[in-house]
């Protein structure tokens, strides 16, 4: 029987909100523990064969110290915080989770957008502060925008960018989607990136981080976007350069924004979108992936990818 642990099952199940007789099922010598500081972790690993966790992090030190270790599965997409390159060298099996939290950051996505085009924060305060008459010309608040009839644009159109692309157009809006990052040339369908920015009235996110994608929303592409544009972030923070989206916005240079995703989580204090007097900026707390359905499929695929790695199989195999 496989000695195994889960390091942080407290990031993934919120009080206890998600069955995890599956897990046992897979690793009858399984031990969960709610989370674990990084001092901890080394103690917690000693002669486990798996280790399962949601954002702890793998350096080459850590798997050198841990010979017995033969498999490390996340509750995740992003690998970032895993030394692959030791953990090939090393023997050791990464599998990671996929397609597993689609519905959940759809809504996310449009939730974001619905509360920046309706002002809901802004009228909330204002009825509260006493304003219901006042609300419908209160200084500074730009005018309810409609969905219908706006462009809705998607960098990276995978399953998340595709199952965005049909809620949209079930608002009524109409779909560009960019060509592929660095290719030479656009494929049938799609549009040139620097193309569509102009063009759009909503600039969606959902492409991986490489090299060529880094901080592909920067202070040049920014200038191309409408002014009353508002650009929505729920894939990885470092595509947006936010000291850059910051002085856009306080600029006026962009109708708003919405951000779940930031270059490092939790961030510094030093991170430019915090400052609190940024305007029509929406920030939250890399939650897109966090409905309770979208959590359970992340627990049952996390056993799936370990029963099949006790058979001898490949699925969602990293390294």
């Amino acid at each position: 029987m496989a000695k195994a642990v889960f390091l942080d099952y407290g990031s993934v199940s919120f009080s206890g909100d998600l069955r995890d007789d599956a897990l046992y099922a897979a690793l009858p010598g399984l031990t969960i523990f709610s989370e674990s500081a990084d001092s901890e972790v080394d103690a917690r690993l000693a002669g486990c064969q798996v280790a399962l966790s949601n954002a702890v992090r793998y350096s080459r030190e850590r798997l050198q110290r841990h010979p017995t270790l033969k498999l490390i599965a996340v509750t995740a997409t992003g690998t970032n915080n895993i030394d692959l390159d030791a953990a090939r060298e090393l023997g050791i099996a990464v599998c990671n989770i996929r397609d597993y939290c689609t519905p959940s950051i759809v809504q996310h996505v449009f939730a974001g957008l619905l509360a920046l085009t309706h002002h809901i924060r802004e009228y909330d305060g204002a009825v509260k502060a006493g304003q219901w008459e006042s609300v419908p010309t209160l200084k500074g608040l730009t005018p309810i925008r409609e969905l219908t009839g706006l462009r809705f644009g998607i960098i990276g159109f995978g399953v998340l960018g595709q199952a965005v692309a049909r809620m949209a157009q079930a608002f009524g809006m109409h779909v560009l989607v960019a060509g592929r990052i660095g290719d030479a040339r656009v494929a049938p369908g799609r549009v040139d990136f620097a193309q569509l920015l102009p063009q759009v009235d909503v600039l969606s996110l959902h492409c991986p981080i490489t090299p060529r994608t880094r901080h592909l929303i920067n202070r040049e592409s920014l200038r191309l976007l409408k002014s009353d544009a508002v650009l929505i972030n729920t894939a990885r923070g470092d595509l947006v350069d936010a000291q850059a989206l910051a002085e856009a916005l306080c600029a006026g240079q962009l109708g708003g924004a919405f951000i779940d995703v930031l270059a490092e989580e939790p961030p510094t204090v030093d991170n430019a979108l915090l400052a609190a007097t940024i305007p029509n900026l929406i920030l939250s707390p890399h939650m897109g992936w966090a409905a309770r359905e979208a959590r359970q499929r992340a627990v049952d695929e996390l056993a799936r990818n370990v029963e099949s790695f006790m058979c001898g199989d490949i699925r969602n195999r990293v390294v």
